[in-house]
């Protein structure tokens, strides 16, 4: 498990490193994910191996508590409500089509998934 915490803190790092040097407009932990998803992608056409057991302990951990991530962020806007002012409509009519249309294109590739799975 430890090595696959280390493979994932290491793609954050490569990403954070490409994008200062290219001067990227992306975050640098999205530009990791990118490269962990090209080496899992090549790694599986090439060699033909699913995902490392350690990088999937790491990462399964990880998700268990994806949720509290997101608990700063949300206390935040609760305690600082003076610098949204008047900005809750707009903040609600973004937030709101935007979940709607990742649950949207989330069923939509758990179906194609499941069909082609099922095949």
């Amino acid at each position: 498990m430890l090595s696959g915490l280390l493979t994932l803190v290491l793609c954050q790092f490569a990403g954070e490193v490409l994008v200062t040097w290219l001067g990227w407009p992306v975050p640098g932990p999205v530009a990791g994910m990118l490269l962990l998803f090209i080496g899992l992608l090549l790694r599986g056409l090439v060699a033909g191996h699913s995902v490392p057991v350690p990088l999937e302990q790491a990462s399964s951990g990880l998700l268990r508590y994806l949720s509290l991530f997101f608990l700063p962020a949300g206390i935040g806007i609760f305690f600082l409500p003076d610098g949204f002012g008047g900005q809750w409509w707009p903040l609600a009519l973004v937030i709101i089509p935007g979940t709607l249309l990742a649950l949207l294109a989330t069923a939509l590739l758990l179906q194609a998934l499941l069909r082609d799975r099922s095949r």
